[in-house]
């Protein structure tokens, strides 16, 4: 049975093995493998920098993603931003990842300070577009940009 809920500390090194797979398979980046687990930590220790959610399929984590927030002064409330998606491989196409967003867009319905949800995909990322749309989430809105510092 699949149980999508908020992650747990112990599922950091899992979260963390997801990102590095996801960076190098969607991207083909290279993360730094003692860094990640760092990062994901921090927001464990710091729930300000975003939340994990888990899909836990009898007891194994088939897949995560993050949320961080963004205030929006137009709606008075928070969106939630979904980030670091990921599902295994041998999982995909089975509506894990429909699940887990379900999830989130229950908790946006039933929380009064929550005002919607956003994600971004690699403009690249063909499949996830038709998985969001398909969900009923439209990209016809804003175009993200970005600056990093290297």
């Amino acid at each position: 049975m699949l149980i999508v809920r908020e992650a747990k500390p112990q599922d950091i090194s899992v979260i963390a093995n997801f990102q590095l797979a996801m960076a190098w398979e969607t991207e083909k980046l290279e993360l730094d493998p003692e860094v990640v687990p760092l990062g994901v930590e921090a927001a464990f220790a710091d729930s300000s920098k975003g939340v994990y959610y888990v899909a836990d399929l009898d007891g194994e984590i088939v897949g995560s993603l993050l949320t961080t927030f963004e205030w929006s002064d137009w709606r008075n409330g928070t969106v939630l931003w979904i980030q670091s998606v990921y599902v295994k491989p041998g999982h995909r196409r089975k509506g894990i990842y429909s699940q887990m967003y379900s999830y989130l867009r229950e908790k946006v319905i039933k929380d009064s300070k929550l005002r919607g949800i956003r994600l971004y995909a690699d403009v690249s990322n063909q499949k996830a577009h038709k998985v969001y749309e398909a969900l009923g989430m439209s990209a016809e809105h804003y175009k993200t940009y970005e600056w990093m510092k290297e």
